[in-house]
């Protein structure tokens, strides 16, 4: 080939982006670009913050077993109405009222007060199950936070997927280049020895101008994908990294597990299914604290400090006692948020049967496409060889001068097919093979 061809130049300025850095840049496998996007994109990010949020709303729930301790310091004036007080202040002697019946200002007063207050739950129901219904519902976040993981893993390992046919359509057309610069020398050496016919050269000039044109196409297919990645991935778009798979490379004979053993491990590892759960527990504890305010609660209190109408003579004081409260009607507004939460576990109990039921046909669709995969790639792989051995055929010919190019044009393009038939066979096997994965639960589990 010609070192200053079309082909060889657009190849050169295709690859010196990616060889340039290549010092520093990240090497990823399938199973690594979706333990990569599991724990740096946005989306697992998120919801890990959501499960540090629940996590704090337990801790405050916790905080009603532990002591409620304040201090006060006030001072101030204060005026009096005699008549507010409701007592006759008379002279025992006299008769007379100390005060004007219809009231007298007396005053101001002025007060100082210094005071320490302590309160202890001693016994709280609902505050109980106030914190049991904040754990579960902590564990359903963390739950949801594996489910956002494996949804993003799934999504990168299939983008990783999509740049590895990217990459294998690329060099499927530099090799058809390669072929039709051969072919269009062969035609130019045929034409000058005078054994060959200018059409043919025509013929392979138009041939290469098509796969030149193929090549532009599939390299910019190559550049987005990677550029789908980079967002897929959660990195920024200056990073480097290198994929250590090819899609020749990846494996596609590996035993393949029954529909049934795939349904019981997707029943056991999503862990939608398993939020799903935590979401219906969460639910059914809120009815369990609704209800335990229903309960009598037991709490105890003191205060201590000392107070005056002068600083020169605080005298201390003290406020203690047990508390026994018993609720006795609200209005009915319990009934109405327990019902609610009612409506709302019945709600989780449909949407977890939905889930379930998804997963089965997630995974049976996955296992129907694995095979439908194998049997297509077999017979792609066959359908490449063939063409192979047309092409070599009809290149024979016409070296010998038998034929003209026209069967070695035919055959390049069947070529051109088999090979591109081939790239995507193995790329929906391998597509077949994460969808498999994520309807499992297990994406992060790929080597």
């Amino acid at each position: 080939m010609n070192p200053n061809s079309p082909i060889k130049i657009l190849f050169a300025l295709a690859t010196i982006a990616s060889a340039a850095p290549a010092q520093e840049s990240l090497v990823l496998t399938l199973g690594g670009a979706a333990r990569l996007a599991a724990d740096k994109s946005a989306g697992p990010e998120q919801a890990r913050l959501r499960t540090q949020q629940a996590e704090a709303r337990v801790r405050q729930q916790k905080a009603a077993f532990l002591p409620n301790v304040s201090g006060d310091i006030s001072e101030g004036e204060r005026t009096f109405n005699s008549a507010s007080f409701g007592i006759n202040f008379a002279d025992p002697v006299t008769g007379k009222t100390l005060f004007d019946p219809n009231g007298v200002v007396l005053g101001p007063v002025r007060t100082y007060d210094i005071r320490g207050t302590i309160r202890q739950n001693i016994y709280d129901p609902s505050a109980f199950a106030r914190l049991k219904a904040a754990r579960a519902s902590s564990s359903a976040y963390g739950d949801e936070a594996s489910a956002q993981s494996q949804q993003a893993a799934g999504m990168a390992a299939a983008v990783y997927v999509r740049v590895l046919r990217a990459d294998a359509l690329f060099a499927a057309r530099l090799a058809d280049s390669t072929l039709g610069e051969e072919l269009l020398a062969i035609a130019r050496d045929q034409l000058n020895a005078g054994v060959g016919i200018a059409l043919d050269v025509t013929r392979a000039q138009s041939q290469l101008a098509s796969t030149r044109a193929q090549i532009i196409s599939a390299r910019n297919e190559r550049n987005r994908a990677r550029l789908d990645l980079h967002r897929a991935l959660g990195l920024a778009l200056t990073a480097q990294f290198t994929l250590a798979d090819s899609l020749p490379g990846l494996p596609t004979n590996g035993a393949l597990p029954t529909e049934q053993d795939a349904i019981a491990r997707a029943m056991k590892s999503r862990a939608d299914l398993r939020s799903a759960d935590a979401q219906i527990e969460s639910a059914q504890r809120q009815i369990e604290s609704i209800k335990s305010e229903r309960l009598p609660a037991l709490s105890a209190f003191a205060d201590q400090g000392p107070t005056s109408k002068s600083t020169q003579h605080l005298i201390s004081t003290y406020d203690w006692g047990i508390r026994l409260s018993v609720p006795m009607f609200d209005g009915f507004r319990r009934e109405g948020r327990i019902e609610e939460q009612q409506a709302a576990v019945q709600e989780l109990g449909v949407r977890k049967r939905d889930l379930t039921e998804q997963a089965a046909i997630d995974v049976s669709g996955a296992l129907l496409d694995l095979v439908s995969a194998r049997e297509q790639l077999a017979a792609t792989e066959e359908h490449l060889r063939l063409a192979e051995q047309e092409l070599a055929q009809a290149r024979d010919r016409f070296r010998s001068g038998v034929a003209g190019n026209a069967d070695v044009v035919t055959a390049s393009l069947s070529l051109n097919a088999a090979r591109t038939q081939i790239v995507d066979s193995r790329a929906a096997f391998q597509s077949a093979r994460v969808a498999l994965a994520r309807a499992q639960g297990t994406v992060t589990e790929l080597p």
